[in-house]
């Protein structure tokens, strides 16, 4: 099953018409477009170039049958696959460094094997998905704008071999993916990684009693809580609360011990600082559970 780049949408909302339906355990390829809608060729194409209410393009809404409010959508990312160029831009008013900038910037990265060439570095791939979410219960979002239902979380965590546990808000899920990368810091502080378009394989699994909070990521050795909030001290504190709910259903610590394990053995650490929500994340790995 596939879902070609040209079914896109820039709000995830539950009233998005579904382009493909899909059944608990199968298998779907999306093909991606880049966060700038594939018009970023040369060093020559800016930012100002790029029209913005066509950014971040997720390709969606899948429907997935007896999705149900309530319900939890696991999402394995099988595969990543990414195009032959990538390109990271900056501009004045962009980024954490927004200030200081005086001119607008494009450096193309090309692939080369296991890696990306830029500026005559070799930067190693960390290939990953910046936009994944469902369909938010109430009002639409922006697929520039993570949250609790997931979106532009710009975590490099989500990448081939994890899961990812998204809430189910609305009949179906809607499940949406864009705006991968070939490469980004944790942070992406510039406001763009290695912005390249591919394709993504996943399989969608149906979960009717998975009672943690949500988005979370499952790896093989780890335990990851998301949260997406206004500020970074707001984003941390859901993500870490989120993960204090985790260690104490999964053991018998208590509050007061399950935020001690955090302090000797738990990493907070910064997703992405530059969306109109930040992304903090909450890491543990499974052998202390």
């Amino acid at each position: 099953m596939r879902i070609t780049s040209d079914k896109t949408i820039f709000t995830m909302d539950k009233n998005n018409e579904p382009v493909l339906t899909a059944k608990s355990g199968d298998k779907i390829v999306f093909e991606t477009c880049d966060c700038f809608s594939d018009v970023i060729r040369t060093e020559d194409d800016v930012v100002s170039g790029i029209d913005f209410n066509r950014v971040n393009p997720a390709t969606g809404p899948l429907f997935i049958e007896d999705a149900m409010p309530g319900d939890v959508l696991k999402v394995k990312i099988i595969k990543i696959d990414i195009g032959k160029q990538g390109a990271v831009v900056t501009s004045p008013g962009l980024g954490r460094l927004s200030e200081k900038i005086e001119k607008e910037e494009t450096v193309i990265g090309i692939i080369e094997g296991d890696y990306v060439r830029y500026k005559g570095l070799k930067i190693p791939l960390n290939k990953m998905i910046g936009v994944i979410g469902t369909a938010p219960e109430g009002e639409g979002i922006s697929t520039g704008t993570p949250h609790d239902h997931g979106g532009n979380m710009d975590c490099k965590m989500v990448k081939e071999g994890v899961s990812l546990y998204l809430p189910v808000n609305v009949e179906g899920a809607l499940l949406s993916i864009g705006d991968l990368h070939a490469a980004m810091g944790d942070g992406e502080i510039m406001g763009s990684g290695m912005e390249i378009a591919g394709e993504v394989e996943v399989q969608v699994e149906v979960l009717k009693d998975f009672d943690f909070k949500l988005p979370i990521i499952e790896t093989k050795n780890k335990w990851i809580t998301l949260g997406s909030r206004e500020t970074m001290e707001e984003a941390s504190e859901l993500a870490i609360n989120n993960m204090i709910d985790l260690i104490m259903k999964k053991t018998n610590l208590t509050m007061n011990q399950a935020g001690m394990l955090l302090s000797i053995a738990g990493d907070l650490r910064v997703c992405q600082i530059v969306d109109p929500n930040m992304t903090m994340r909450m890491e543990i790995k499974k052998k202390y559970l």
